[in-house]
C-alpha cells in the first residue's frame, strides 16, 4: 500500500508509532537513517530534515556540508521485528541542498529520472532480484568469526540446511513489510541461503533490495548469526550474487514474451554497456574472484536457459518472461546499478542496436576457438589498463546517466580500495 502524507500523519498519530526513521544510502548503497519523533514529521514533509553530509563519505565537505532528507511517503513500512509498543516506522528520502535543488549524489534521485525517461520512451521496465548470502556464526561477544552456519549443499532439507528457519524468519519478517519473495532455498555453499522477489517497478525493487539486506541482517543477528553478502567470503566455495530479472514492457504487452526487435535491442544495449558499468555492479576486489567461477560469468555473451552466460533468458511465459543478467553482486548500489542497466537497455532500443547471435554453448569447457570472438569483463576492480575503474573512467555513458559529480566520487574511491575486514559487508 502506498500513502499519501495526510495517511501517513493520520497512521502515525493512531498506531503508536513513537519514532520514524528516514533512510537513505550513501553512493556506495549503504543504508543509512535518521531518527524523528513524530511531532517532526510535518516539518520533515514540507521542510525536510538537515544532516551533517560531510560525515558520510562521497557527499560534501565541511566547508558546505548542509544537506536536507524529505521522506516519500508511499514508502511508510513498520519495522516488525522492533517493539509493538512505541512502534519504529521507516520511509524512504529524497535528498535536496537547502535552496530546493536536488543532490547530484542522491543515487535513488538518478534511479527515478531513469525511470522517467524510460516512461517517456513509451516503455516500462519491471525488475526481480534473487540474492545469494552466507550465514556465519558469532563468538561469545557478538561478533562475526568465519565458521559458516551448516554444511549443507545446493537445496538440502533440514537437518543439514540449519538456515531453514532463519530463511523463514527473514521471509515473515519481509510480508509484514509489503515485500513479497517467491522462493528460498539452501545454495551450494555452505551456510550460503538465497531468496527471490517478485517483479515490481524498479525503485521499488530498489528500495526493497535495501530493506531486505537490512532485514537480513537483523533477523540474523536476534538468531545468533552473522548475514555476509560479501562476493567471495570462502575461496573455494560458491561466491554470492545479486542475478537482476528485468522485463520490458510497452503499452502493457511484455516484450520479452514477445521477442520483439525492442527486446532484443534492450539486451543488445546492455551487453555494449556492460563492461563500462561493471565497476558500478563489483565494487570490491573479490567481486572480481567470483566471476569466471561456480556459474558465475566472465564472458559478455548470453543464451537462453544457459547459466554460464552473462544474460540468459530462462524459461518463463507472459508476464514471468524476462532477461536474466547474472554478473552484479550484492555489495553493489541498487540504485545506481539499476540505473546503468535500464539506461543502457533504453540507449539500446533508441539506437536500434543489434543483439549478436547467442552462445549456446558452456563457456567454463567450451574451447578457446569458440570464445576467441568474445569480450570478456574486466579481471580486476582497480589494477591495469583494462580494470573495471579503468575502463568506467573512459566512459561518457556513465557519466552521462550517474553525473559528473556522483561519478567522480565513486571512481576516486575505488582507486585505493582494498578488500573490508571480515564482518563489514
Amino acid at each position: 500500500m502506498e500513502y499519501s502524507q495526510s495517511e501517513v500523519l493520520q497512521y502515525v498519530a493512531e498506531n503508536d508509532v513513537k519514532f520514524i526513521k528516514l533512510f537513505f544510502t550513501d553512493i556506495f548503497g549503504n543504508l543509512k537513517s535518521i531518527s524523528i519523533q513524530p511531532t517532526l514529521l510535518r516539518r520533515a514533509f514540507s521542510e525536510g530534515i538537515s544532516f551533517d553530509a560531510s560525515a558520510i563519505p562521497g557527499f560534501l565537505n565541511v566547508e558546505k556540508s548542509d544537506l536536507v532528507l524529505i521522506p516519500d511517503s508511499a514508502t511508510l513500512s513498520v519495522l516488525p521485528w522492533r517493539p509493538q509498543q512505541g512502534r519504529v516506522c521507516r520511509m524512504y528520502c529524497s535528498i535536496f541542498y537547502p535552496d530546493g535543488a536536488s543532490f547530484e549524489g542522491d543515487s535513488r534521485g538518478i534511479l527515478k529520472n531513469v525511470v522517467k525517461n524510460v516512461q517517456d520512451a513509451g516503455f516500462d521496465v519491471k525488475v526481480g532480484t534473487e540474492c545469494e548470502f552466507y550465514l556465519f556464526k558469532l563468538d561469545s561477544e557478538g561478533k562475526p568469526i568465519f565458521v559458516p552456519h551448516d554444511t549443507a549443499s545446493y537445496c538440502d532439507l533440514s537437518p543439514l540446511d540449519k538456515g531453514e528457519n532463519v530463511r523463514r524468519d527473514i521471509i515473515l519478517n519481509l510480508e509484514q513489510l509489503g515485500i513479497e519473495p517467491e522462493t528460498s532455498h539452501h545454495e551450494s555453499g555452505p551456510g550460503q541461503n538465497e531468496i527471490d522477489f517478485k517483479y515490481s517497478s524498479a525503485l521499488n525493487a530498489a528500495d526493497n533490495f535495501a530493506t531486505f539486506k537490512n532485514t537480513v541482517k537483523s533477523v540474523a543477528f536476534q538468531d545468533g548469526l552473522f548475514a555476509s553478502f560479501a562476493p567471495k567470503p570462502i575461496q573455494d566455495k560458491a561466491g554470492s550474487g545479486l542475478h537482476i530479472n528485468l522485463s520490458l514492457y510497452k503499452n502493457g504487452e511484455n516484450l520479452i514474451a514477445t521477442k520483439s526487435p525492442e527486446a532484443s535491442a534492450f539486451v543488445a544495449g546492455i551487453l555494449h554497456r556492460i563492461r563500462e558499468i561493471t565497476v558500478f555492479l563489483n565494487p570490491f576486489p573479490s567481486s572480481y574472484q567470483r566471476l569466471g567461477k561456480c556459474e558465475a560469468p566472465k564472458y559478455v555473451s548470453w543464451s537462453r536457459q544457459n547459466r554460464s552466460q552473462l544474460i540468459r533468458l530462462p524459461f518463463a511465459t507472459g508476464d514471468f518472461s524476462r532477461i536474466e543478467l547474472r554478473s552484479p553482486d550484492p555489495t553493489c548500489n541498487q540504485y545506481s546499478a539499476l540505473s546503468l542497466i535500464i539506461a543502457a537497455g533504453l540507449e539500446g532500443i533508441l539506437q536500434k542496436e543489434k543483439l549478436p547471435c547467442a552462445k549456446d554453448i558452456n563457456v567454463y569447457t567450451a574451447d578457446k576457438s569458440e570464445l576467441c570472438d568474445l569480450q570478456t569483463l574486466p579481471s580486476s576492480l582497480n589494477s591495469g589498463e583494462e580494470s573495471a575503474l579503468s575502463v568506467a573512467e573512459k566512459s561518457d555513458f556513465v557519466r552521462s546517466v550517474l553525473g559528473e559529480r556522483f561519478v567522480a566520487s565513486y571512481l576516486d574511491s575505488k582507486r585505493n580500495c582494498t578488500e573490508p575486514d571480515f564482518g563489514k559487508l
